[in-house]
């Protein structure tokens, strides 16, 4: 949070009533601690999910690859479609 989004928030609890007394900026403290929050959690949240993402994919090419590797003579097309499938999850999920 930003001077600008502190001073903003200012103007619109003051204008709904909010006094800089001991209470009042004691109440002010705690939504400016709020509202970091809800942000600190927004980011924590998408960089977990970008994490997920990255690992899902790392697993589904690994699985791909120990697929790609097993080549018994008579099954060489079937390893090769099997593992074209699981890489071509990622582009559809």
């Amino acid at each position: 949070m930003n001077k600008e989004d502190i001073i903003k928030l200012a103007i619109e609890h003051t204008i709904s009533g909010l006094k800089f007394d001991e209470d009042g900026l004691e109440r002010f403290a705690k939504l400016i601690a709020q509202h970091e929050r809800e942000r600190l959690t927004d980011a924590a949240m998408k960089a977990a999910e970008k994490g997920i993402d990255t690992a899902i994919a790392l697993e589904r090419e690994a699985c791909a690859k120990l697929v790609d590797a097993y080549r018994p003579p008579l099954e060489q097309n079937y390893s090769k479609i099997i593992a074209r499938v699981i890489r071509a999850r990622g582009k559809h999920d």
